[in-house]
């Protein structure tokens, strides 16, 4: 998690359901025009989206960020492709780990930071079903431990 993360615009609840995230990256956001006020506005969704390097550059796909209100004809298509904006060491280090079979460039979280909208980007393996079955009868096995310990500490 990138220190100094500012207010959360945006979130991909699903992500930590769908993929194991084995690291994340801060990445600057390509926007045009008035997207910036419907971001801040908190009209984004990160629904449905995923990074793709193409030609040495990181892009966001299926990103939806509202047209903004007063926009007019200032407004841009809401589910463009956005282009990413990261180191070159750390786009050499993605398309090697997405190299390999299973691993996918998933966005986590929009945030503003600084007065920028920032993307945390998760490198992320897809789960099996049973991986995901796994996952919650952890979930629901920590939280009957937690119940019955309130539960005694009541008494």
């Amino acid at each position: 998690m990138p220190k100094g993360m500012g207010k959360v615009v945006a979130q991909n609840k699903k992500a930590n359901h769908d993929f194991s995230i084995e690291e994340t990256f801060e990445a600057g956001i390509v926007l045009q025009g008035t997207e910036i006020k419907s971001i801040r506005n908190g009209r984004a969704n990160l629904k449905d989206s995923y990074a793709r390097i193409e030609r040495g550059e990181v892009f966001l796909l299926n990103m939806h960020v509202s047209p903004y209100e007063q926009g007019n004809r200032y407004n841009h298509d809401p589910l463009r492709t956005r282009k990413l904006l990261l180191h070159k060491k750390e786009i050499v280090k993605l398309i090697g780990a997405t190299k390999e079979d299973g691993y996918a460039l998933v966005p986590l979280k929009m945030y503003l930071k600084n007065g920028y909208a920032k993307v945390l980007i998760g490198l992320g393996k897809g789960k099996k079903k049973y991986d995901k079955r796994e996952d919650l009868k952890k979930k629901e096995a920590k939280r009957d431990i937690e119940r019955a310990f309130r539960e005694r500490q009541k008494i």
